[in-house]
Order: C-alpha cells, then sequence, then structure tokens
C-alpha cells in the first residue's frame, strides 16, 4: 500500500480521537521489557492503573543492542520478562501475552507476522471503543499490524514513547532508528497518533539509585527487584559514579494517559520521518498531538504510591 493509498480520518475525527479520553481506555501495552529498566515500570504502572486502564493485553517488541544478540533475542528476552514482572507483582487475572516481531521491517507493504500483530488487529475490530495501543519500544508490532489491516486506524489510537521533540535536530533515537520503515509508517499512516517525545519531555523523568532505594527496597518483591537491577545491570550506565542519574523514560507515556495534566500536550501537523531520522514539514498533513512538558514529582510520587501498595 502507497502513502497516497492509506484509509484517512477527516481533520475533524482525527482532532476528536486526539482528545484526551475520559473514563477508562482499552489498552495494549507493546513493550522491549527487557531492554533495560524503565519499561519494567511502565509495565507495573499500567497494571497498577485499573481506574484508567483496562490492560486487554501486552505485547513483546523487538530490540537489539548490548542485551541482546538480535531482535529476535531481545523480543523473547522481553517476552519473558513481562511474565516475570506480572508473577513478582503476583497479578490476579493477569492480561494475556503475545510474543512479537523476530525482525525489522524491510518496508511499508511488508508486515512482520507476530502474535502481536495480529492481536492488535483484532483488539482494534473487537469494539467500537478505540484502542490505545502504547508502545514503548521499536514499533515494528503496531506498524506491522496497520501495514496488514490498514483499516484499523479507524478504531485505534497509538501512544508511542518514541521520538525526540519535533524540533529537536535529530530523530537518531533507539526506538525510531532500531526500524526505519515501521516509524516512518505510523507518521504516514494516517493512525492518530500521540508521541511523548525522549529528549524535551520524557527526559525529565530522572530518578536516582538513592531515591530508589529509599522508596521501594524492601517494600516488597517488586520493589527490591527494581533496586537490585539499578544496582546490578545498569553499573555500565556510571550508577556508582557520585551525581548519576536515570531516566524511567517509558513511564512518560503511562502517565499521558492517567493524567494529561500531568504531561501537557498539543497538536501540530505530523512531520515527515526521513532515512536519515531528521523531520520534515509539510502543513497539508494530518494532525497528531505531542507532548510538551511533564511534571516530574507529580508521576513519580503516583507511581511510587501504587508501587509501595503492593504487598510483600
Amino acid at each position: 500500500m502507497t502513502k497516497s493509498t492509506w484509509p484517512k480520518l477527516d481533520d475533524s475525527t482525527m482532532l476528536q480521537r486526539l482528545t484526551f479520553p475520559e473514563g477508562r481506555v482499552r489498552m495494549v501495552l507493546d513493550t522491549d521489557t527487557f531492554n533495560e529498566v524503565d519499561d519494567q515500570f511502565a509495565l507495573a504502572y499500567a497494571l497498577l492503573s485499573p481506574e484508567k486502564i483496562d490492560l486487554l493485553a501486552v505485547t513483546a517488541a523487538p530490540f537489539f543492542n548490548w542485551n541482546s544478540v538480535s531482535p529476535a533475542d531481545g523480543m523473547e528476552k522481553s517476552y519473558k520478562e513481562i511474565l516475570n514482572i506480572m508473577q513478582l507483582m503476583d497479578v490476579k487475572n493477569a492480561p494475556p501475552v503475545y510474543k512479537g516481531s523476530s525482525q525489522y521491517m524491510t518496508s511499508h507493504t511488508e508486515p512482520v507476522s507476530s502474535e502481536a500483530a495480529d492481536k492488535i488487529i483484532d483488539l482494534a475490530l473487537s469494539s467500537s471503543e478505540p484502542l490505545y495501543v502504547v508502545a514503548i519500544g521499536a514499533i515494528t508490532n503496531v506498524a506491522s499490524a496497520i501495514a496488514k489491516c490498514p483499516e484499523i486506524i479507524h478504531n485505534m489510537v497509538v501512544v508511542w514513547l518514541g521520538p525526540n521533540a519535533y524540533w529537536w535536530p535529530t530523530q537518531k533515537i533507539f526506538n525510531v532508528s532500531q526500524d526505519y520503515q515501521a516509524s516512518s509508517l505510523i507518521f504516514d499512516s494516517g493512525v492518530p497518533l500521540v508521541v511523548l517525545p525522549c529528549h524535551g519531555v520524557a527526559s525529565h523523568l530522572l530518578t536516582t539509585p538513592y531515591e530508589i532505594d529509599a522508596c521501594l527496597r524492601g517494600q516488597n518483591k517488586l520493589g527490591t527487584y527494581f533496586s537490585d537491577m539499578f544496582h546490578g545491570r545498569f553499573t555500565r550506565f556510571g550508577q556508582n559514579k557520585m551525581g548519576w542519574s536515570k531516566v524511567l523514560w517509558d513511564v512518560a507515556a503511562i502517565a499521558w494517559v492517567l493524567n494529561e495534566q500531568w504531561v501537557p500536550s498539543m497538536v501540530r501537523r505530523t512531520p515527515v520521518l526521513n532515512p536519515g531520522f531528521t523531520y520534515s514539514f509539510d502543513d497539508s498533513r494530518h494532525f497528531y498531538k505531542e507532548a510538551i512538558d511533564i511534571d516530574r514529582s507529580l508521576v513519580y510520587m503516583d507511581l511510587f504510591a501504587k508501587l509501595r501498595e503492593l504487598p510483600n
């Protein structure tokens, strides 16, 4: 399917769909959970927020970096880590977990088959209520679902922790640059899209090993697991140095779903993602929404309170 033949939403429908959702939302979380530590926090945050989030499924996204030997290996490790987090939380009636793409897309017209993409399609078509697909990794699973069944854009909203702010000089950042075809498809497809920028917004969500230890260690199994990860898996990032802090990027996407006042956003015309990971702008393109700020204190106060409520 070429860019000119994507199904379209008119401006009025698009703006209505981009309005912050009132009430509880149907949601899928698409996550590269073993990539580092922020996905684990985001997953737990979503599971602990049933007042706003009806989490229907969790899907494992591919990743390829120092923590995996291939995109497929990253996806498999993420799948196992999702199950591990749910076990540590002792989640009752846990949502089903699905394996995602084992490779990245090679073009807009060649979706990567996976359980995850098929489940996104099924859930988008199964109700008149829109499906919020919150993607906090490479967006291969979501883009593949759209490429396979383009009509789902009429009944879904993609919330993506991926690019940098629209004014940032480059979009060459992990969640975008892993899969250019999938990333550019999301911008071109006309799907209602909310972007939570990494640099410029989510980058405010800094925390430290000292804060994690003080707020979470010893409170329950998950809190201690999170503390141990900061003192173990992330020594490569410099956590033993005085003054070191870590961004929990992916928490921003869950925070937006919970309360847009914590994460104010604005409507713009969707940029074009160039192959060199820069943006071009065209005022004739469809609308999208992009977060412009985040209240770090309110988000962490809510997150830590919910994490501390888990039983020992």
